[in-house]
């Protein structure tokens, strides 16, 4: 018989550990034909190309479109002008629109700009009769108002400009692809913020901002593509954070809204590695697509560069900076207030 013999001590190896570090970027990007209208067929992804602050065109890594992508939505009323005429339907025209348009996965927050800045909802799950609740109660003291017609008016403590950073601040908190519907005439007539702060502030927090704007019966046909073309602050801010501004009546309020929310779901995704040679800080990002004359919006974001002591870790791969774009020297612009 063999003597027994003790079993083998293990030995004491390190166990390998992957670490993975969040490198790619996803642009939100509204792609339309050169009257605004919807695209037939969709683009191909290796015509998107983006450049960094100005720097080269660099080829996209990967394009899809929005689809379903839980999307998180701040409407905001604004009764302080023409677009009040919208208001007495714009309850049910909302609540249409969850579904088909919008799903349970999104979040939806509904403010309302009159006297002050009321918030009636706020990130909740898009349900239709939720939705329609949340409208009348945020127009009710609007609505009071109107209907006591002797009352005058009251003394506005919040304009447009600082109405849209707040609602821009307030969705930096929540996740999803981050909208901003505006149904408003455009005009601010006192904010703290320029509407230039507004629109960086808004695309240093991937914040489109779209508006919906009233235009009178009598005028359809006439004045649509002066509007379009127009160069006034609210157009810019919302064309330049990745939105743009539609044009509806009262009584094609659903389909303008239907169209809004379809936009939405064919917007592109964009995505590219981050550069290599990124800096902290805002930047700005333009994307083309070759071989058409489209209408292109991207909506901003801000770039998370590596922390120092990851790309001092020996067991960090680092970028191949010929498979990355290569950012520019533009200068980052302000922040509102």
């Amino acid at each position: 018989m063999l003597p027994a013999q003790d079993a083998p001590t293990p030995r004491e190896e390190p166990i390998p550990t992957l670490h993975v570090y969040t490198n790619l970027i996803q642009i939100p990007t509204l792609v339309l034909g050169p009257n605004r209208d919807r695209l037939k067929t969709p683009i191909s992804e290796n015509r998107f190309s983006v450049s960094i602050d100005s720097g080269p065109w660099f080829r996209a890594s990967h394009v899809r479109q929005e689809g379903d992508d839980p999307i998180s939505l701040s409407i905001l009323l604004d009764v302080t002008g023409d677009s009040s005429e919208l208001m007495p339907k714009i309850d049910a025209a909302i609540a249409d629109i969850a579904p088909p348009g919008l799903h349970p996965k999104d979040h939806v927050s509904i403010y309302a700009l009159d006297c002050s800045l009321v918030r009636s909802l706020n990130d909740a799950a898009a349900e239709s009769g939720r939705l329609k609740l949340a409208v009348n109660r945020a127009l009710e003291s609007w609505t009071i108002r109107k209907k006591k017609r002797n009352e005058p008016n009251c003394q506005q403590s919040i304009h447009l400009w600082d109405a849209l950073a707040y609602l821009t601040g307030e969705l930096y908190k929540v996740p999803g692809r981050r909208v901003i519907l505006a149904v408003t005439d455009g005009r601010d007539n006192g904010s703290r913020n320029t509407w230039k702060e507004v629109t960086t502030y808004a695309g240093a927090n991937g914040v489109a901002v779209f508006g919906m704007t009233y235009l009178p019966l009598q005028a359809v046909g006439k004045v649509q593509f002066l509007l379009w073309s127009r160069e006034d602050p609210f157009h810019l801010l919302c064309e330049l954070s990745g939105g743009m501004v539609l044009l509806t009546t009262a009584t094609s309020l659903d389909v303008t809204l239907e169209r809004f929310v379809t936009i939405l779901r064919e917007r592109y995704i964009v995505e590219f590695p981050r550069p290599a040679n990124s800096t902290s800080g805002k930047h700005a990002m333009n994307v083309q697509v070759a071989k058409g004359n489209y209408f292109v919006r991207p909506a901003g974001i801000s770039v998370p560069i590596p922390d120092p002591a990851l790309l001092a870790d020996p067991t960090t791969v680092p970028s191949d900076p010929s498979r990355t774009p290569e950012q520019g020297t533009r200068k980052p612009l302000a922040q509102p207030h």
